[in-house]
């Protein structure tokens, strides 16, 4: 049944109500109330989120509406506050997932144990491990252990949200939301009923109680996110948590941020004391990199405020039955065969009876097109036998006549690629000619390639 609103005088200057008209109000304002319609909402309505104090729903003017609280929080892992965009937010709610095994609990307990440090009251939920197994991952990467830092190990979300509201933690972590149960609903948990209702719950709690939340969720076989996707929609910041299992490097990249970019990366080195930041990510991913091997080049993409410089391999070997193969490890299947199908109709490259293989070494995956002469020259040095006559590094996107067209960042990209002693840079031509006047002389040699031809000379040392 539709509930009937009634009638009270709000004034316009403090907001104060009245159940009747008055000429002043208790703020001294002459004439300022105005006749308003309002619902009386039940206090212990749960779908409702609301301002704490709230009885009925009022706009207010957004210009009045303050911000300068929201400071941000470090976590004390720079690059987490990275990912972050600066820190964390109060209020917010960040969603990190990733496959088991892969650091996630690890990260969160060391940033709730410096968060323990330096904010104060910090709960770690966890509904998945008891609480003596967390103080022993906890004894083993965080060292000393502050007093505000509290265990819980609970699933039920009616007895959490009662904890929350007399402990008042300043930050608090949910391990995982799969885990978790509200008892109003039949159903078990990791449903797609219960993880939105938890998920609600969650909002409310942190929006209401100025609370940053991180919530941890399982993923799938196929490594996307678990649970309905509503509860994406929910959360402030989705955080993704990627690595090999054979490969102690870490890459944290947020698919989603209302307070920041989503281009930045965290690069964390999986050891025995829990992560390490990575601060020379283009070092760890060139460590004992043969520069002038047939087949292998470097490249580079900007990702986020940092260039992030890597190996491109390529290995061509003829087939020996059937239709040729095409694999590729960190590169776009797709955008291979567009390259692929350039230097066969330009180059005059018969690769019809060609298997090709191409590998970024070190896990990474790019996403970007600069990394698109890179895989053009590696291909060609692996089929022609030919390796690079210096130390060079390649970026451009190939276009589909073969011309290489500009690229973004280049400009920090080749600085970070001089100090890191490379001889010669080989870039598109509008880049190559904006960059001439601005990198100094004798650092490195830029080349500028108009066409995958010119790249190629530029990589035999003919240019």
């Amino acid at each position: 049944m539709a509930k009937k609103a009634k009638t009270v005088f709000v004034c316009q200057e403090c907001g104060n109500e009245s159940p009747r008209w008055m000429g002043q109000c208790i703020c001294g304002a002459w004439n300022s109330m105005v006749e308003e319609k309002v619902i009386d909402t039940p206090v212990n309505d749960t779908r409702r989120r609301a301002s704490e104090g709230a009885k009925g729903a009022r706009p207010s003017k957004l210009k009045e509406v303050g911000s300068s609280d929201y400071r941000r929080i470090d976590t004390g892992i720079s690059e987490l506050n990275r990912i972050l965009g600066g820190g964390l937010v109060p209020g917010s709610l960040t969603l990190i997932s990733g496959e088991p095994g892969i650091g996630k609990s690890t990260l969160i307990i060391q940033a709730a144990a410096n968060l323990a440090k330096s904010l104060g009251t910090v709960l770690y939920v966890s509904g998945e491990e008891s609480e003596e197994q967390i103080k022993m991952r906890a004894d083993r990467v965080c060292g000393e252990l502050s007093d505000q830092l509290y265990i819980l190990a609970e699933t039920n979300m009616e007895n959490i949200v009662t904890i929350c509201e007399n402990l008042q933690p300043k930050f608090l972590i949910i391990d995982s939301i799969q885990t978790m149960y509200t008892q109003t609903l039949d159903s078990v948990p990791g449903s797609v009923s219960q993880v939105r209702d938890i998920g609600n719950q969650l909002m409310k709690l942190g929006k209401t109680k100025n609370i940053p939340i991180f919530i941890v969720a399982h993923v799938t076989k196929n490594g996307e996110l678990a649970g309905p996707k509503i509860v994406e929609h929910l959360v402030d910041c989705v955080l993704n948590f990627t690595g090999e299992r054979d490969h102690d490097l870490r890459i944290l990249r947020a698919y989603k941020n209302r307070f920041g970019t989503t281009s930045e990366i965290g690069a964390f080195q999986m050891e025995e004391g829990g992560l390490a930041e990575i601060k020379n990510l283009s070092g760890t991913f060139l460590e004992g990199t043969d520069m002038r091997a047939e087949g292998s080049v470097v490249t580079a993409v900007y990702e986020g405020t940092r260039p992030v410089l890597f190996e491109l391999q390529a290995l061509t070997a003829p087939a020996n039955v059937g239709f040729a193969r095409r694999t590729a490890v960190g590169v776009d299947h797709q955008r291979l065969n567009m390259i692929l199908a350039v230097l066969e109709k330009k180059l005059g490259m018969t690769m019809i009876n060609q298997d090709v293989y191409v590998n970024v070494v070190g896990g990474m995956r790019p996403d970007s097109t600069s990394i698109d002469l890179g895989v053009a020259l590696a291909v060609y040095s692996s089929m022609r036998g030919i390796a690079p006559s210096k130390r060079t590094l390649a970026i451009g996107e190939v276009g589909l006549t073969g011309e290489l067209r500009s690229i973004q960042n280049a400009e920090k990209i080749v600085i970070e690629a001089a100090r890191m002693g490379y001889e010669q840079i080989i870039l598109p031509k509008k880049n190559a000619d904006k960059l001439k006047t601005r990198i100094p002389e004798g650092s490195c040699r830029i080349i500028s390639a108009a066409n995958l031809y010119d790249a190629i000379d530029a990589f035999k040392g003919e240019a």
